[in-house]
């Protein structure tokens, strides 16, 4: 029998959203992915599970944020430079806001996070996400 991810609801939204984004997104949101893993398990190894949780927060907060972007820049039909040029700022405040909105509810909602390694890893998956300039869509 074959695997398919029919059988979790919302699958075919989620396939169809992935194949809109592009490879060069995709392919950083894997890197952030992997990168948030890693820094998790070395703060959970190094330090504690309170920190490791920390860690996995930052990366999820700038991934949450970099996929708000990908659909908003996804969503402009822009025709010409001009129109094109204001879809990616409109992707880019929006991911900033994002981010923010996000960063200030973990912060505020909860008690124990470790700030330094949050912060860190937020900055580091953030990094990552600027590199989907580099990805080739071939």
């Amino acid at each position: 029998m074959r695997y398919t991810l029919a059988a979790f609801s919302g699958a075919n939204v989620l396939t169809r959203f992935l194949r809109v984004l592009g490879k060069p997104v995709r392919t950083v949101l894997s890197w952030q992915l992997a990168a948030t893993a890693a820094m998790a398990l070395v703060a959970w190894l190094a330090m504690s599970v309170p920190e490791a949780l920390s860690v996995a927060a930052g990366g999820v907060v700038s991934m949450t944020a970099g996929l708000v972007s990908a659909l908003v820049a996804s969503l402009s039909r822009a025709k010409s430079a001009g129109g094109i040029l204001m879809g990616a700022l409109r992707a880019e405040a929006v991911k900033i806001a994002v981010a923010l909105l996000l960063l200030w509810l973990v912060v505020a909602s909860w008690p124990g996070v470790a700030i330094a390694v949050f912060l860190a890893a937020f900055v580091v998956t953030m990094l990552i996400f600027s590199m989907a300039f580099f990805v080739r869509d071939y």
